[in-house]
């Protein structure tokens, strides 16, 4: 009886701890993946703050001062915000946003405004 288990503890212990080992890799990737999800989840939330608080800014100037500042950069703590006025069209102004973070590449996203109303009537992000 001895002799037939000699040599059955080192394969069941391998065995196990490669199947240890398996689902320990499997939880590291799935908890790597998730991280990568949440900073590019909050990279995308900060970059649509930056954008909705430069927008309200540049109508606000634009009301205060009764005409659209030419151009200017936001400085925030992650990144810049440049924009830029071209001349109006009918009762349109567009307004170019260049948004820079850290680390990224500038995005760009144009605001319409009413000059009428002094108002933004439409966002469009583009990628």
């Amino acid at each position: 009886m001895k002799s037939d288990e000699r040599g059955f503890t080192y394969p069941l212990t391998l065995c196990t701890l490669l199947l240890f080992l398996i689902f320990f890799s499997m939880h590291i990737e799935q908890l790597l993946s998730e991280h990568k999800m949440a900073v590019e989840t909050a990279t995308i939330f900060k970059q649509e703050y930056y954008f909705l608080l430069s927008a309200k800014k540049v109508e606000s100037l634009y009301q205060t001062r009764g005409t659209m500042p030419a151009k200017g950069t936001f400085v925030y703590v992650n990144g810049t915000m440049d924009y830029k006025a071209e001349t109006p069209s009918a009762y349109v102004q567009i307004v170019d946003f260049t948004l820079v973070l850290h680390l990224r590449e500038p995005i760009i996203g144009y605001g319409y405004f009413d000059t009428r109303s002094k108002s933004l009537i439409k966002w469009v992000e583009v990628k």
